[in-house]
């Protein structure tokens, strides 16, 4: 429903973001086992679909049924009408197995730690999967979600961005299980990303943040000066990445975060793309 009206208050504008998260949300937060997060994710956006359009809700799966088939629940419909008969529904994947079922099943994908270079590793595994349903990437929205800290010193733009970076190549997950600490190994960064989370899982968040090499920072965040983010901004289209989704941390003050933002637009501007 909340899916629902968004679209309609935003005039058809709105895209739906889902992601099955990791091991330590999911059963930590949801108190949701994270058994098999591929075919729950498929079976989840199935009935997403289902219900966005507007079609009573039926689903008999593995780990889903609506309704249940021992009580007083009965199948229901969609009672919100949102402006498009069919909302975009992107997933975050960082994976490869899961970057290919976003191919196959989704309308985007939800990118972070994206880098311009190595964008088409990644863009390889969701290919695989819009090659499943006889689709290529045109038409598929890859969304890349990027911390923006604009300034002449770039170390120091850099900083703004190490607490949030720390914590999800550190402390996003357990010792055996961090998605984002694996993929900042694939992406060429073992050792820094070991030191990362051996530090903030040890509670020297400090350490951790500076454990961080500037290089990693700078190729998956917008840092720099106004011409420097609109070159970075083209690096990211040539690289097929469609829509930059800026972010600073909540930590930085909110005028802060909107001169960013200005920047951001700014740097949009200059770059060509708009």
């Amino acid at each position: 429903m909340t899916a629902a009206t968004l679209d309609a208050l935003s005039g058809g504008r709105f895209r739906l973001g889902l992601g099955v998260s990791g091991p330590q949300v999911s059963e930590g937060w949801h108190g949701v086992r994270f058994a098999s997060p591929l075919a729950r994710t498929r079976e989840y956006v199935e009935i997403v679909k289902l219900a966005l359009a507007r079609q009573v809700v039926k689903y008999q799966g593995e780990f889903f049924t609506l309704p249940l088939p021992d009580g007083p629940g009965r199948a229901l419909r969609l009672t919100v009408h949102p402006e498009r008969e069919s909302l975009p529904i992107l997933i975050a994947a960082v994976g490869p197995k899961n970057l290919e079922l976003a191919g196959e099943i989704a309308d985007g994908w939800l990118a972070v730690f994206l880098t311009p270079d190595f964008a088409s590793e990644q863009l390889d595994h969701i290919s695989k999967g819009r090659a499943k349903v006889g689709k290529d990437l045109q038409g598929f929205e890859v969304m890349a979600t990027l911390p923006i800290s604009p300034g002449p010193d770039l170390a120091a733009c850099a900083d703004l961005v190490r607490p949030y970076a720390a914590l999800y190549v550190g402390g996003m997950g357990s010792k055996e299980q961090n998605f984002y600490n694996a993929l900042a190994i694939r992406m060429g960064y073992e050792e820094a990303a070991n030191e990362v989370q051996t530090k903030y899982l040890a509670r020297d968040y400090e350490g951790a943040m500076n454990a961080l090499p500037l290089e990693f920072l700078d190729r998956t965040s917008l840092l720099g000066t106004t011409e420097q983010i609109a070159a970075r901004m083209r690096e990211y289209a040539d690289a097929g990445v469609t829509t930059l989704a800026l972010a600073l941390p909540d930590s930085v003050p909110l005028p802060l975060r909107i001169g960013a933002l200005r920047i951001g637009a700014a740097a949009y501007q200059l770059s060509g793309l708009s």
